[in-house]
């Protein structure tokens, strides 16, 4: 596998992580019961994928890079301070939701480079594409 294949099949794991890691740290803030439901679907599907991703890159010899502890920290304090201020469902969707986006970008520009990627790699872009497009929707009910 070249350079470029294994940089973006790193960057869908760790897109799929960062979007783990905001559930993780916005769960305690959530008093709605159908977000918090909600929310919990959406960790399970991105710890489904995670696992997939992970079992792909170990049988590549692909060695899975966790994200930047301080860009961990980073999105810790800002979930954090968002929540103290204003933990509505209305404010916790609009956040995900925002993660979300800029999740589908990122995929969406691999997937724009799709000539340029091997087809196991391409599998996961579309399948974390499709994921987050469906979580997006679903949380605009939250709204």
């Amino acid at each position: 596998m070249n350079d470029y294949n294994i940089k973006a099949i790193t960057d869908v794991y760790k897109n799929a992580h960062l979007a783990l890691q905001s559930i993780s740290d916005l769960l305690p803030a959530v008093e709605d019961d159908g977000l918090r439901c909600e929310l919990k679907e959406e960790y399970e599907g991105y710890e489904k994928i995670i696992g997939e991703i992970s079992t792909f890159m170990a049988q590549n010899g692909i060695e899975p890079k966790d994200v930047n502890p301080f860009k961990k920290a980073m999105l810790w304090s800002s979930i954090k301070m968002k929540t103290l201020m204003n933990n509505s469902k209305n404010q916790v969707s609009e956040m995900m939701i925002k993660g979300t986006v800029m999740g589908i970008s990122e995929l969406t520009a691999m997937k724009n480079e799709s000539e340029r990627l091997e087809e196991g790699v391409l599998e996961y872009v579309d399948k974390l594409l499709s994921l987050e497009e469906d979580y997006e929707q679903r949380l605009k009910k939250y709204l």
